[in-house]
């Protein structure tokens, strides 16, 4: 059975993806420190949360437990002391169980390499894209991940540390490491950092494949390019050519599925009152803004034909540019059009509708009528995430690895 660590978690799309290929695995721990990332997660993988464990602590118990993690609410700063005692009591119990729950380590960059289960498998990291990504760079944020900013992507580094601790503490490293993110990583501005990277990966002993592959080929209809690094550690030179070897004979980069219509992924029945609803949350008032949005952006059912594709799924979707819109005559008189749903979001994300609908089953109210996973809070957590489809061909691709260098 493998052992999995997945960092940067988020809501699990490496364990989702195990799963469906039916890779026998275990998650020996989670990294993650967004709070809705790290409820969401426990929920899709684990199931619905018992509390009894947790009935008779207090608040004050519950804050004092959570207080020894580094959290956040929005995955970009940590949540305060101030902020973390305005969430209920309720809140406080169903965090601490997911971090329990999932193994979750919270802060990567309080995590030691001592802190990790032996003999790992396969050590995962999605680290954060936002200061790699084009829209960083049209923003004037040109940082990256060079190493002496210490911004968000530059989490990339406290992975480089703990892999150096694992050496020193002469810990046995793991098999396979696999990394995600946005493919201006491979962009002249990047590049050399990249290549520390990679040298650094390539002096520990692991071979490394980088491949930059579309969700579009992999039978999602989404264009979303992401690059991706299968990194294998060698023991011997015999090691070494049957993976360069496969990597030669198997080039996901040629891989082509059949893709399934984007009608299997949009929830137009609106005699369905869950997805009437739901329609209706996601249409925006009607502005000049919001006429633009419809004018310059992909329909992508008009009511009679959906088209082939949407584009990139972000972290928004009442924006310009965005992913796709969608004609819509709402009972309200809005606009003429709607947004993608946060459930359209997780389908087209490779999970599976039972998935999110776990997900609004389990959620709860934080006060005032407002849930814990708003609707913007679900569009991030599937804007964040990675395409399921294309990680189930890379690990398909790992275990075949794994049987030959056996």
């Amino acid at each position: 059975m493998f052992r999995v660590l997945e960092a940067f978690s988020g809501i699990g799309s490496q364990a989702k993806a195990l799963k469906k290929i039916e890779f026998s695995h275990e998650i020996v721990g989670t990294i993650d420190w967004d709070i809705h990332a790290i409820y969401a997660y426990d929920i899709i993988h684990n199931g619905k949360q018992n509390l009894n464990k947790y009935a008779s602590l207090n608040k004050k118990q519950c804050i004092e437990q959570l207080g020894k993690y580094t959290l956040s609410s929005n995955g970009k700063s940590p949540l305060t002391q101030k902020s973390l005692s305005s969430l209920s009591e309720l809140a406080l119990k169903k965090i601490l169980c997911a971090i329990e729950r999932s193994r979750n380590l919270v802060s990567i960059t309080d995590v030691k390499a001592s802190h990790l289960p032996n003999n790992i498998d396969l050590f995962t990291y999605s680290f954060p894209c936002q200061d790699l990504s084009i829209a960083a760079y049209m923003h004037g944020n040109f940082s990256g991940i060079d190493r002496s900013v210490k911004n968000r992507s530059g989490m990339l580094w406290e992975v480089e540390r703990i892999l150096k601790e694992y050496v020193q503490e002469d810990k046995k490293l793991p098999k396979f490491l696999l990394m995600e993110n946005v493919s201006s990583l491979l962009s002249p501005r990047h590049a050399k950092n990249f290549d520390i990277w990679k040298n650094f990966l390539a002096d520990l002993g692991y071979i490394n494949q980088v491949y930059t592959l579309d969700a579009s080929n992999f039978g999602i209809p989404q264009k979303r390019i992401r690059t991706y690094m299968l990194s294998v550690l060698c023991q011997n030179e015999k090691q070494v050519c049957a993976v360069k070897n496969y990597f030669y004979n198997h080039n996901l980069e040629k891989f082509k599925s059949i893709q399934k219509g984007l009608k299997n992924f949009l929830f137009v029945d609106y005699q369905n009152c869950l997805y009437k609803d739901e329609a209706e949350k996601s249409t925006p008032n009607y502005t000049p803004s919001r006429e633009k949005i419809y004018k310059e952006n992909i329909v992508a059912y008009n009511g009679i034909r959906f088209v082939d594709y949407v584009n990139t799924l972000t972290t928004k979707q009442d924006r310009n540019p965005t992913s796709a819109v969608v004609d819509y005559v709402s009972s309200q008189k809005k606009s003429v059009y709607r947004n993608l749903t946060p459930r359209e979001c997780f389908v087209l994300m490779g999970f599976d509708e039972c998935d999110y609908q776990r997900l609004i089953d389990n959620n709860f109210e934080v006060g005032n009528g407002k849930k814990f996973l708003t609707q913007s809070i679900l569009i991030r957590l599937a804007g964040n995430s990675i395409v399921v489809n294309v990680l189930e061909e890379i690990f398909k691709q790992m275990s075949e690895i794994n049987n030959t260098i056996k």
